[in-house]
């Protein structure tokens, strides 16, 4: 059996220790300050009617924060063409609209350690309520506090980004989930991959 040296397990702990600290998914809750302060941002950023119009579902979603990860699930359905404002010169193609989007928040999304867990377009039909939408595809997003939503979603007013999202979408669903039985385990993954470096780096050294 091969036993790491004591400097490759320390540097492996600080490793995975580092990762933990970026991870989260156990923080402070917003408090009423930093939630009104977060949603006044919002609304000076986004004078778009339709955004306006989400401040109160954004006001909703952060009211219930407990600190702790969520996924938010998301349902879209493209517009037949894409949709932008006037003067802006970037074709008509709603799904070459939603990837610069989702190449635009990828950075954002990261550097909050909030990543995608899950997306799939849709491959056929099955039960359909009366009313139901016809989504394109389902895309769910952890996120590592509600706090990092809000942060996330005001630096994505910037610089036009969420115009893409609405050029492409004609209409969305979008709810938060707490998973009850998951096997996206990031962090033993995480873990293993560390272990896995510790031991090749072993190997080498020897």
């Amino acid at each position: 059996m091969l036993a790491l040296p004591v400097g490759i397990l320390l540097a492996v702990g600080a490793l995975y220790g580092a990762f933990l600290l970026w991870y989260g998914g156990r923080g402070k809750p917003l408090s009423p300050d930093e939630i009104e302060d977060r949603l006044r941002q919002l609304a000076e950023r986004n004078q778009d009617p339709q955004g306006q119009a989400l401040l109160q579902d954004v006001r909703d979603l952060v009211a219930q924060d407990d600190g702790r990860e969520f996924v938010m699930q998301n349902l879209v359905r493209y517009r037949p063409k894409a949709l932008y404002p006037p003067g802006h010169a970037y074709g008509d193609d709603p799904r070459a609209a939603d990837r610069r989007y989702g190449r635009a928040i990828l950075w954002p999304l990261l550097r909050r350690a909030c990543v995608l867990v899950f997306v799939a377009r849709r491959s056929g039909r099955f039960i359909d309520p009366p009313g139901a939408e016809a989504w394109h595809y389902v895309a769910m997003v952890r996120y590592r506090s509600r706090r990092d939503f809000l942060n996330f979603a005001l630096e994505i007013e910037r610089g036009d980004i969420v115009m893409h999202k609405w050029a492409a979408i004609a209409t969305t669903h979008v709810f938060p989930v707490q998973p009850l039985l998951s096997l996206v385990l990031v962090r033993s993954a995480v873990l293993g991959l560390c272990c896995l470096i510790g031991l090749l780096v072993s190997v080498m050294t020897r």
